[in-house]
């Protein structure tokens, strides 16, 4: 599985090829420093990664008198290690939620059927889920750990009605 900076910045050049000044400024107007904070370092260093793992190729481009700069595209690699990644990404719950976050941005690389599925699984996995750790919620339990245990419990019910409510406003999309 890729990670987040790779996942995210072989989504950016799958919608178009972009140069890494491009894609920098793509994150700046997507405002990603809110909710992922990516170094503009991070962005050269991850694209040279990517490169050397024939996930991207830069091909050379002269603009009038600006210096060269390397537009990179995706390969066929690197588009099905995307997929995958975002398929993994959808159907597993994690309390740092900027992967799925990531991939629910890109999604749009699947196919419409295999997206709705995919979230569909998703609903499920994190409906079970939210079964699970409901249990260990009861007046038992709460008197024999620590309030803050109970406060941190009550959190991740809350992180994970948060997913189920984000994923069904995704899932909503299909029925418009």
């Amino acid at each position: 599985m890729l990670s987040k900076p790779a996942t995210l910045l072989l989504g950016i050049i799958n919608e178009e090829p972009r140069n890494a000044y491009e894609i920098t400024k793509m994150l700046a107007y997507m405002n990603i420093k809110w909710w992922f904070n990516i170094a503009d370092s991070t962005v050269y260093t991850t694209l040279k990664n990517l490169e050397k793992r024939g996930l991207i190729e830069g091909s050379i481009e002269r603009v009038g008198n600006m210096p060269d700069r390397t537009i990179y595209s995706l390969t066929e690699k690197g588009k099905n290690a995307l997929k995958e990644t975002i398929r993994n990404s959808i159907l597993q719950f994690n309390y740092d939620t900027n992967i799925f976050t990531i991939a629910a941005f890109i999604m749009d690389i699947l196919e419409t059927e295999e997206k709705k599925e995919l979230l569909e699984k998703r609903l499920n996995i994190l409906q079970s889920y939210l079964a699970g750790i409901s249990k260990q919620d009861n007046e038992a339990w709460k008197q024999e750990v620590s309030a803050f245990h109970v406060a941190n419990v009550k959190r991740m019910i809350d992180i994970v009605n948060a997913e189920i409510s984000g994923t069904k406003r995704l899932l909503s999309v299909f029925e418009e």
